[in-house]
């Protein structure tokens, strides 16, 4: 696959962006949901490092490292999104 090294790693980019926007919306409205958002993203970023770093030391590839924080990413986005119904 020509774009397989790079592809993931854009996507992962352009995905945490977008949760990143969605956190910050929350974060600037404010009130009792706001203080528990920055709590649960650090708390969250903090784990995902640690069992990155583990991952590392076990001698896992950049590629499964990437999928990890991938599907942490993804929890995030249906987490975060607006529910439609």
């Amino acid at each position: 696959m020509l774009f397989y090294p790079w592809y993931p790693a854009m996507m992962l980019a352009v995905e945490s962006n977008h949760v990143i926007d969605i956190r910050l919306r929350r974060i600037a409205a404010g009130g009792v949901d706001a203080a528990t958002e920055v709590h649960l993203m650090v708390s969250e970023k903090i784990g995902a490092a640690l069992e990155a770093g583990s991952m590392l030391m076990r001698g896992e590839s950049s590629s499964q490292i990437i999928n990890f924080y991938r599907k942490h990413v993804a929890a995030n986005t249906q987490r975060l999104a607006p529910h439609t119904s």
